[in-house]
């Protein structure tokens, strides 16, 4: 029954196994090696089977995002979804706030974020200035047997050598100015951009996904399984009634199902997000986004604290 003891100690040594075998044969990526040395980065002890959760992620991820949406979130226990908002979550943002993101020319470090990201594991972020945008392609809309287009609209923000190196047929470094266009495009599109916030990629902000509610799995499982898993953007959206004419845009495209239209337009508080999106297809401008604190700050890398480095 020795053998038994040896089990705990079998994922660390298969670890080691791919790093050796990586140094010298190179069988492992490079990305791969430099993903295994900064599992404990920021002096965060993340444990072996967090540092293998975070490769089967990033090597497997349309595979772990299609089991997620098909098998795992419809079957949660309410325990279940608390823990698991805790550690794959998002903040939704606005065109312009996505923007400001890209266009960071600064590096920042933020500390004490409840206001703005009220998840226990999301401590802090360290933003880096000039990030590189690479494109992936959307694991939800992949999943789906009929998606929305395009479906190259997932933006992993800073680093992204992982996704360029393991997906290469499905992903693509782009410049600051293809990224906003892209923004803007799936804006005009009714989508949801929202910052995602990952576990398994170190605990850090990771990408801004641009999502649809008919193939985005964190939406489907906020609006139809009860997943608290976005936050609201810090806004929320507002009706001029002296202006709405009620025709239902804004109910339609809403991606919360926070609006409804008898007579005239109105907002559910709780459900809106503030994502913006009903603003960008009422045509008679009468519908917007307000701020509003009881729904959290906004990511707003503008008004965060001084650049790292500085006093």
């Amino acid at each position: 029954m020795l053998w038994l003891l040896l089990i705990p100690l079998l994922p660390s040594a298969a670890l080691l196994l791919l790093w050796i075998v990586g140094e010298r044969g190179h069988l492992i990526l490079p990305s791969t090696r430099r993903a295994i040395s900064q599992s404990n980065s920021d002096g965060r002890r993340r444990g072996i089977l967090a540092a293998i959760h975070g490769y089967v992620y990033g090597r497997w991820t349309f595979q772990y995002i299609k089991f997620c949406i098909d098998s795992l979130v419809p079957k949660m226990t309410p325990r279940l979804k608390l823990w698991w908002a805790d550690h794959y979550h998002g903040k939704v943002l606005t065109t312009e706030l996505a923007c400001e993101i890209v266009k960071l020319d600064h590096d920042i470090k933020r500390t004490d974020l409840e206001q703005i990201i009220p998840y226990r594991k999301a401590r802090d972020i360290v933003l880096r200035g000039s990030p590189p945008v690479t494109l992936l392609e959307c694991p939800c809309r992949h999943a789906r047997e009929n998606p929305c287009s395009p479906t190259q609209v997932c933006m992993v923000v800073g680093g992204g050598d992982f996704v360029l190196e393991h997906h290469p047929g499905k992903s693509r470094r782009v410049n600051q100015q293809e990224a906003l266009g892209l923004l803007r495009a799936e804006h005009d599109r009714g989508h949801v951009h929202t910052a995602y916030f990952k576990d398994a990629c170190n605990d850090r902000f990771y990408a801004i996904c641009n999502c649809c509610s008919c193939c985005c799995g964190g939406l489907e499982a906020m609006v139809k399984h009860g997943v608290p898993m976005v936050t609201s953007s810090g806004y929320v959206a507002e009706v001029d009634e002296t202006a709405c004419i009620a025709c239902g845009d804004c109910e339609d495209s809403c991606p919360f199902e926070a609006i409804t239209v008898n007579g005239k337009s109105t907002v559910d508080w709780e459900r809106c997000m503030g994502c913006g999106v009903c603003e960008g297809r009422c045509e008679l401008d009468a519908i917007g986004l307000i701020l509003d604190r009881r729904k959290g700050l906004p990511l707003d890398v503008r008004h965060m604290a001084v650049p790292a480095g500085t006093d």
